[in-house]
């Protein structure tokens, strides 16, 4: 779904996994490197600086070993329902190079399973639209199935 502004992207998913396991999932670099990028790609570095302003890291390897470096801040996270990070900020409340987007990541229970919800919000609509060029959908939905098998597991 697309928000009609142009400058939004979400995925919502209901996962057979409790908030607590989703939270985990998104925050402890070990699980976070066996779900987050979608199949055949890798997750090669996750870091976890787990406060507001405290910064994040991840790097994705595609198959043909080339590697997708991303960097940003969490601005908020609220324990087993929500989290919010940034790409403005690379650590420290340094800005980065070129912002592209804010993801806020919401965890919901829903009877026995839980209502995962995935947003992108972009600098501008250009932004949003080249997102979702790059595969938004199939990818962010790729690793939702892929956190969704990790997550019962948990």
């Amino acid at each position: 779904m697309t928000d009609p502004n142009g400058r939004e992207l979400v995925l919502t998913r209901s996962i057979a996994a409790s908030p607590t396991a989703l939270y985990r999932a998104w925050t402890e670099p070990d699980l976070l490197r066996r779900w987050f990028a979608p199949s055949p790609f890798v997750v090669t570095e996750a870091e976890t600086d787990l406060r507001p302003g405290g910064a994040t890291r991840i790097v994705m390897r595609g198959p043909d070993g080339t590697e997708f470096p991303s960097a940003g801040i969490y601005l908020e996270l609220v324990e087993n329902a929500r989290i919010v990070f940034t790409d403005a900020y690379v650590r420290a409340w340094e800005p980065s190079a070129k912002p592209f987007f804010t993801g806020i990541i919401t965890f919901e229970p829903e009877g026995d399973a839980t209502r995962y919800t995935a947003r992108a919000l972009h600098w501008s609509a250009d932004d949003c639209a080249a997102h979702e060029a790059m595969g938004f959908h199939d990818g962010w939905g790729r690793c939702a199935d892929q956190l969704a098998a990790l997550a019962a597991g948990l």
